[in-house]
């Protein structure tokens, strides 16, 4: 552990010429020994202006972001009504079957008393926002940092912008009581497996999911019967997790019912 000298110098402290480097040095809950120790202290630098900025780049801090993203999503969601998220494609063009059926369930999900929320984008994200917004209700958006995505639709109420993805999603399945999901690509098949997967393995309860488009999620759920359930890979009992619907009405009581509204 070194000489009785050593540990009359600083913790963490520049070491002065002729003196001997500790051996042990604790910063903060770390602990460094050997050839770990490094020169300075945490405070040192903090201080250093000269120092470079590469540090904000590393693991560390990106914890610390990551930790301010889910202190901004709580603190901004933490007082929303019951919600519903409704997911679906960004690229679903304004006017279309989808689109309307967008703006139809955002209206009814407020009708029942429900705040809704979106990824934020437009396609159909913009009509479920755009339908809350007509009916009067809370219109949510969180949206996500991509290089190819323009912000916020102008029909979100409350809006979050989050780097990560995984916190994004954390923020749909919290505060939410159930999804509905309109036809949509790879974002949207990821946001559906999450919440199946957190429903099969019991890390929420009473989440009812509703895919709103027969025809386009029926090669899907075939799928999911022959091939994945067939071949041993889920049970039957997982084709109960989610409902097919193309009305809009089922939709609403489907989520309704299952949380108990």
């Amino acid at each position: 552990m070194g000489n009785p000298e050593d540990a009359r110098i600083p913790e963490g402290a520049q070491i002065p010429e002729g003196a001997v480097k500790p051996e042990e040095q604790r910063m903060g809950p770390v602990l460094r020994r050997r050839d770990q120790v490094q020169p300075g202290t945490t405070d040192q630098r903090l201080l250093d202006s000269e120092g470079d900025s590469e540090w904000v780049h590393t693991d560390p801090w990106r914890v610390m972001r990551i930790q301010s993203e889910f202190v901004e999503g709580f603190g901004a969601l933490a007082e929303l009504p019951s919600a519903i998220s409704v997911f679906g494609s960004a690229r679903t063009p304004a006017g279309g079957a989808d689109y309307e059926a967008g703006v139809q369930i955002g209206k009814a999900l407020v009708e029942a008393g429900f705040a809704v929320i979106t990824g934020g984008g437009p396609g159909a994200m913009e009509a479920a926002n755009k339908g809350a917004r007509e009916a009067k209700g809370v219109s949510v958006g969180l949206g996500i940092e991509l290089p190819f995505e323009s912000g916020l639709n102008p029909h979100v109420d409350i809006g979050v912008n989050f780097r990560y993805f995984f916190v994004r999603k954390t923020m749909f399945v919290k505060y939410a009581q159930g999804f509905v999901v309109l036809p949509g690509g790879l974002g949207t098949l990821d946001e559906l497996f999450e919440a199946l997967t957190l429903v099969q393995t019991g890390k929420v309860t009473r989440f009812p999911i509703v895919l709103f488009g027969t025809a386009y999620w029926g090669g899907l759920v075939d799928w999911l019967r022959d091939t994945v359930v067939a071949g041993g890979k889920a049970s039957e009992h997982d084709l109960m997790l989610f409902h097919v619907t193309d009305d809009v009405d089922e939709a609403v009581r489907l989520v309704t019912k299952e949380v108990g509204r």
